[in-house]
């Protein structure tokens, strides 16, 4: 089995071509994605046929599960149609879980970064989905910054996102490198008020144009980049009234661009690169 592997801001991924076939994915990615004893990766993108875009992407986690939305996958995704199918070099539509996302090529200088749609963000407790006891007040207002969470001695502010998948972000003071997150991150990924699992931002706001992060997605633990959670993460600190519409978000992995205007999708951009190519035995 022919695999690619391919990486955005240090999140990275084992590309299958599947169009000609079909395996179970679950056990596919637990085991590609072992750092010592597969290829090693935050996760797995499935190339397959479709007859509503250009190309169908599917992922998984490295634990197996399938994951609704992936930002830097989608990238990385791009970035191997552009590499090897002559459709438009500039723009794919890609067939998502989430719906229809829209890739486009952007020449930066010396570097070529990809530009990826990610949706509208989400709100209600549904759409996200969380659990909450809150029966008054603007729900918009309860998702954002008005949540608290007492956990393993710290009391958490939590403000939540959906990006097609649930985000919990939590705005700090100091630098999230000083954040205790691989502690609290798993605990509240698995949090009971998340039927699903959600994925969790810590993030400090460094002026209206920059904001720092880390993540823990769930499903893969810490990574050094996450595309829905820094999506998220702008769209929050936005609303809040934190920064305005272009954000850079760094993260362990480099800077994402994250664009929002109200009513609009989530634009977001940055490199994906190729790592290296080879085959992985059936």
């Amino acid at each position: 089995m022919h695999f690619t592997k391919l990486q955005g801001l240090g999140n990275d991924f084992v590309l299958i071509d599947a169009r000609s076939n079909e395996y179970s994915w679950k056990h596919l990615a637990k085991s590609m994605c072992l750092l010592h004893f597969g290829i090693g990766a935050d996760g797995l993108l499935v190339l397959l046929q479709s007859d509503k875009a250009d190309f169908r992407m599917r992922v998984f986690n490295a634990d197996g599960t399938e994951a609704e939305a992936c930002g830097n996958g989608l990238r990385c995704f791009a970035r191997y149609l552009a590499d090897n199918f002559e459709i438009n070099k500039d723009l794919f539509h890609i067939e998502t879980i989430s719906g229809i996302r829209q890739a486009k090529l952007i020449k930066e200088y010396s570097r070529e970064l990809i530009q990826v749609s990610m949706g509208q963000p989400a709100f209600e407790p549904k759409d996200i989905p969380v659990e909450t006891s809150v029966t008054k007040g603007k729900m918009i207002d309860i998702m954002l910054g008005d949540w608290s969470l007492e956990l393993q001695g710290l009391h958490l502010k939590l403000n939540f996102v959906s990006m097609g998948n649930p985000h919990a972000i939590c705005f700090i003071d100091e630098s999230p490198a000083s954040f205790s997150l691989e502690t609290v991150g798993p605990a509240i990924t698995t949090h009971s008020i998340f039927p699903h699992g959600a994925n969790f931002e810590i993030a400090r706001v460094i002026n209206r144009n920059k904001i720092e992060m880390r993540v823990w997605e769930r499903g893969a633990g810490e990574t050094l980049a996450c595309g829905s959670g820094a999506c998220a993460t702008a769209v929050a600190a936005q609303l809040i009234g934190f920064c305005d519409e272009k954000v850079e978000i760094v993260l362990p992995g480099g800077s994402a661009y994250v664009q929002w205007h109200k009513g609009n999708e989530v634009l977001l951009t940055g490199p994906a690169e190729t790592v290296f190519s080879g085959e992985w035995p059936e």
